[in-house]
């Protein structure tokens, strides 16, 4: 052995995660054209860096990134972590109910879905991708963290949205109405849609996607780490009988993720 030799895998392996430390959030094919390693050779070491915690593969999207765990890994907000600990319990619950959830976190006037099994469902339902806005006051997902978030976060919410145009954040300037929304909202012990939220874009033209969804808190000790929401197709069941039949896998699963955390 001579001091040139080098460990071919190993090498491999590092050219990746210098491509993934500068530049995160990379497919197959980016880290293909990036490394000029074969997809299948590319593949196996995807494969062996994710099975040390190195990287992860994002759900929603399929993308790869270096673990927030890992010593290199770049500068990450907290929901980084939320998204990686919640991408396999996702992963499962869609294989055991078939229906597709989503991790949604604060981000100011508005949502961001982090992570999604969307793409996992059999069902024909449409899929905006990570990143995608939600509204706060209409969609499960606000009305099921803003039930449960500490009541300073709440408020420094409702008081941001008190100042919005957008005519879907109106009722953040009728209190009355909505704390009595919020308040029904713990008491059935997670959050519906208003009849009037049709899913869609979120600064762009109406898009009805024609879903329902419930949705329920991560809530730690003192602390929300974002809220999950199970979606179905609005003619497949009422919302009553899709919460008793699917409402506890959703809950467990949010305890699961808060555990891990």
């Amino acid at each position: 052995m001579t001091d040139k030799s080098t460990i071919r895998g190993l090498e491999r392996g590092l050219r990746v995660l210098q491509v993934l430390h500068m530049q995160p959030d990379m497919t197959l094919h980016d880290l293909h054209l990036m490394t000029t390693i074969s997809k299948p050779s590319l593949l196996r070491v995807l494969a062996t860096l994710e099975r040390f915690g190195l990287i992860t593969r994002r759900l929603g999207d399929g993308r790869y990134r270096i673990s927030t765990g890992a010593v290199m890994a770049p500068p990450s907000d907290r929901y980084d972590r939320v998204a990686e600990v919640a991408a396999p319990l996702l992963h499962r619950l869609c294989q055991q109910v078939s229906w597709p959830s989503e991790l949604l976190v604060p981000a100011g006037d508005h949502l961001e879905v982090r992570e999604s099994s969307r793409t996992e469902t059999p069902f024909p339902i449409v899929y905006f991708g990570i990143r995608h806005k939600v509204n706060w006051l209409l969609s499960a997902v606000g009305r099921a963290y803003l039930a449960y978030c500490p009541g300073k976060e709440r408020q420094k919410i409702i008081a941001l949205l008190q100042n919005s145009p957008r005519l879907e954040d109106r009722l953040a300037r009728d209190p009355q109405r909505l704390n009595a929304i919020l308040a029904e909202t713990r008491a059935r012990g997670y959050a519906v849609r208003d009849p009037s939220f049709t899913g869609g874009l979120f600064d762009g033209p109406t898009i009805h996607d024609g879903l329902a969804a419930i949705a329920v808190p991560l809530r730690g000790a003192n602390i929300m780490h974002g809220v999950i929401n199970m979606n179905w197709l609005r003619t497949a069941h009422r919302v009553e009988e899709f919460a008793a039949r699917y409402l506890g896998d959703l809950q467990r699963t949010a305890s699961a993720i808060v555990a891990a955390l």
